[in-house]
């Protein structure tokens, strides 16, 4: 059989020989001229998309490789010892080609881009069920979409390719690097494709609906009103595009789930209605497990393997109440029954709380991976709506007060422009606080790395030199680096 092969998944295995990786079985990924001819091999070359990106060990956001990729924000830091070096490069912007974290990002969207692109591709030739084949279809664009828009953020000028080759061509080998508004470009257009063909509610959990497409659209007019592109038209766009995900809510089956169903760490954590977008897992199939959660974000002191902890001025300065109390693990209890406060504790940290699960001695489970939540949807059309308009309105206000109230935080009114965004940008970080989505890329959008990241706790580790901009991108992982030097 003929397979389909993908620079950007090749270079990892082109370590162990380009023999060995053309004479593999491509197992889980429907490939090749024969492969795809009905419906369902469509479909199932979709599903198998999915495994760009939920790969626990191998690649995608199914470990603490999220946190890592946002470890420069000032919500998350690491243990200044033992394994983490790959934590600390990130966290002191002293990040190296070869962190095999940012590998696992960069390899999984393109993976995962592999496969959006085999459907959309084979799509048009599939004879059957047209309004079947146009909603596979636009779910592939939207796993494209998600994948470029991860890539662009974290790496700035990326390849972009958008077909699939039958070989391995020296033109694949040697492509070029695409600048950033190239690649919002074809995003965008994704997500419009996406949000038109979709279905209204959810085929299945973890999936995305036509709300789910907005959703991400609406996030990436936010962002590209802000750096590096600083196209503030945008902010218009996302404030409509976030409304309509709003007005349609019971429509998309969305809303705000209870905090404490939200991170409860067990069944009632899966498939709430605050699931906008989510990568489900199952702790019963070792390759696709949830190891974000559990031992990851466990102190030494109760047995975890303490990848990710909060920075204290974070932690401090973070508003007290439920979501507070929620979000944070402080207290840390050893086997001996114990009880040791993060001050005294061997990290000198506090912990996330928000990814303990039931069985804390464990690394897996099958805890949902949010990429979208609908809190999210709120926050959008709040900042974007204040800043397109100039004054936030009544709907801003209570989009606002709506992910504060749930916090158990006091409504806010009566503020200025500016007072009013910082407020909603001040509770996107509480609020998504640790999960990878959102503060990094606040902090990069709204170019306050640099600020952030002075005057931090003397407890918490130290940038190593002067951030700039070009910190605010990662450099591309060694392997694909080194097969091609136009990268």
């Amino acid at each position: 059989m003929k397979k389909y092969v993908f620079l950007f998944f090749i270079a990892p295995v082109l370590l162990g020989g380009c023999k060995k990786f053309l004479e593999e079985n491509p197992r889980g990924q429907i490939v090749g001229d024969n492969a795809i001819t009905d419906v369902t091999s469509l479909d199932a070359a979709l599903t198998g998309a999915y495994k760009g990106v939920t790969r626990t060990w191998t690649r995608g956001f199914l470990n603490s490789s999220t946190q890592v990729f946002s470890m420069g924000g000032d919500d998350l830091t690491t243990i200044a010892g033992g394994n983490k070096a790959a934590f600390r490069e990130v966290d002191q912007f002293a990040v190296t080609a070869s962190n095999s974290h940012i590998a696992m990002i960069w390899n999984g969207c393109y993976k995962m881009i592999q496969g959006a692109n085999n459907v959309i591709g084979k799509a048009p030739g599939i004879k059957g069920d047209q309004a079947k084949i146009s909603a596979i279809k636009a779910e592939a664009h939207f796993l494209r979409a998600l994948g470029y828009y991860w890539l662009v953020r974290g790496f700035g000028a990326i390849p972009l390719i958008t077909d699939v080759s039958d070989a391995v061509t020296p033109e694949l080998l040697t492509i070029q690097k695409t600048q950033p508004s190239e690649i919002y470009k074809v995003i965008e257009q994704d997500l419009v494709i996406a949000e038109t063909a979709l279905p209204d509610s959810k085929r299945d959990p973890g999936r995305p609906n036509k709300g789910t497409a907005k959703a991400l659209l609406a996030d990436v007019y936010l962002t590209e009103a802000g750096w590096p592109l600083k196209e503030e038209s945008k902010y218009a766009l996302a404030a409509s595009k976030a409304k309509e995900v709003i007005d349609n809510k019971a429509l998309y089956n969305f809303g705000l789930a209870d905090l404490e169903d939200l991170w409860a760490g067990n069944e009632a954590a899966i498939g709430t209605k605050e699931e906008v977008m989510a990568f489900h897992t199952s702790e019963n199939y070792g390759g696709s497990t949830n190891s974000m959660a559990g031992a990851p974000a466990i102190p030494a002191e109760e047995g975890g393997w303490e990848d990710y902890q909060a920075e204290i001025n974070f932690f401090n300065q973070f508003p007290a109440g439920k979501r507070k109390d929620i979000t944070f693990h402080t207290v840390f209890t050893k086997k001996d029954g114990t009880q040791v406060p993060w001050q005294s504790s061997i990290s000198g940290h506090p912990y996330y709380a928000k990814f303990r699960i039931e069985h804390n001695d464990r690394w897996y489970s099958s805890m949902p991976v949010h990429m979208i939540r609908y809190a999210h949807v709120l926050l959008i059309y709040a900042e974007a709506q204040a800043r397109s308009s100039g004054t936030p309105n009544a709907e801003a206000y209570a989009a606002l007060n709506a992910v504060r109230a749930r916090a158990g935080l006091e409504a806010l009114s009566n503020l200025t422009t500016q007072v009013f965004i910082d407020a909603v940008v001040n509770e996107r970080a509480w609020e998504f606080a640790a999960e990878g989505t959102t503060r990094w890329f606040d902090l990069q959008r709204l170019e306050k790395v640099e600020e952030v990241n002075t005057g931090k706790n003397a407890a918490d580790l130290q940038p190593i030199g002067t951030i700039t901009k070009e910190d605010y991108w990662f450099p591309v992982p060694l392997t694909d680096a080194n097969i091609n030097p136009n990268l």
